[in-house]
């Protein structure tokens, strides 16, 4: 790729559906946490967690990621994290993110749930001030536990649910179908929030079928295996129903074994309305930009099909008309 076609994608103006904010915890970060709140950790080194951040399943990841979060105390911890996280969003030409947070990975070791929320709503309070990048909260839920606990999480963010986008559903996909959620999002619904679930990425097409149905999700994070059923295919085109797909999280957690057979470019021939996106960036090696530098060399994507990619950031989001106007208007202006 030349340097052109890098710099043409890190000034394209663009928005993140697929982040899992304690995802994007640096190793440096995780060390200056855990010494600032005396945090006990199994590593000594950053080289030490980097050389831990080499995963052959979605479970090897999770289990250092819950670890991770141990670090994570204070609202200033949570306030910095989602700043370092929109600094790098903003040197890659992100100006809008929709970022994940697990709630329940911070109350089930005894943290309020008020820390972890005041603390990300404080980070992208000031991001806005500082860079002019706009960004939404969507609360997930973890898929390992049971619907009660998914139920009472809700309930537990009621204070706070004018200032959250959605919901979500991450953790382990194989074993906990969506079908497990349907109470749960159809509280959160009721509520006005917006949905989405992960599905695809290493459970079946019959998943992102039970998510569509069951669950009725406005977008579907992943959604890789839906290529395997060609009626959910069309199914998808038809609705225009937005994946989050993440190349380089695919890569490094060997949902795809090199990035040449990335489905990406596939997906955008089949018409489906995919966007590009970096998951736990901190863990799988890359932000918004490498992932969408990456997935170009690797599948020689075209100028169109990038600004394809970067326009469905934005049709795909839970901004308002008005607010995706205004952003697609503003690829139209930087591709002329």
């Amino acid at each position: 790729m030349t340097d052109t076609l890098e710099t043409f994608i890190r000034g394209l103006p663009k928005a993140e559906l697929h982040l899992h904010i304690e995802g994007s915890l640096e190793p440096e970060q995780m060390f200056e946490f855990g010494k600032r709140n005396r945090v006990d950790m199994p590593f000594q080194s950053v080289e030490e967690v980097r050389a831990a951040y080499a995963f052959s399943n979605l479970q090897d990841f999770l289990d250092i990621y819950y670890q991770g979060a141990g670090v994570l105390q204070t609202e200033q911890d949570f306030n910095d994290m989602a700043m370092a996280y929109f600094r790098r969003l903003h040197a890659d030409g992100g100006v809008h993110a929709e970022l994940f947070f697990d709630p329940q990975t911070h109350t089930d070791r005894g943290l309020p749930f008020s820390i972890a929320v005041e603390g990300l709503l404080s980070g992208m309070k000031a991001a806005e001030a500082e860079m002019g990048i706009t960004s939404g909260l969507i609360m997930c839920f973890l898929r390992h536990l049971d619907e009660e606990a998914a139920l009472a999480t809700l309930k537990a963010a009621e204070p706070w649910l004018d200032r959250v986008v959605g919901v979500g559903l991450d953790s382990s996909e194989v074993g906990h179908p969506p079908s497990k959620f349907q109470k749960v999002f159809r509280a959160a619904k009721e509520r006005g929030l917006r949905l989405c679930a992960h599905a695809g990425e290493e459970g079946p097409p019959e998943y992102v079928w039970e998510a569509l149905d069951l669950l009725k999700v406005d977008r579907i994070d992943h959604g890789n295996r839906a290529l395997e059923d060609e009626a959910l295919v069309k199914r998808l085109v038809a609705s225009e129903m937005t994946l989050t797909v993440c190349p380089l999280s695919n890569l490094k957690l060997c949902v795809v074994d090199d990035l040449k057979d990335h489905p990406m470019k596939r997906m955008l021939d089949l018409g489906l309305k995919a966007t590009c996106n970096a998951d736990d960036p901190a863990y799988f090696g890359g932000y918004i930009g490498e992932n969408f530098i990456q997935t170009a060399r690797a599948l020689d994507l075209s100028r169109e099909e990038l600004v394809t990619l970067a326009r469905n950031s934005f049709t795909g989001s839970f901004l308002d008309e008005e607010r995706v106007a205004r952003r697609l208007a503003e690829i139209d202006a930087y591709v002329d």
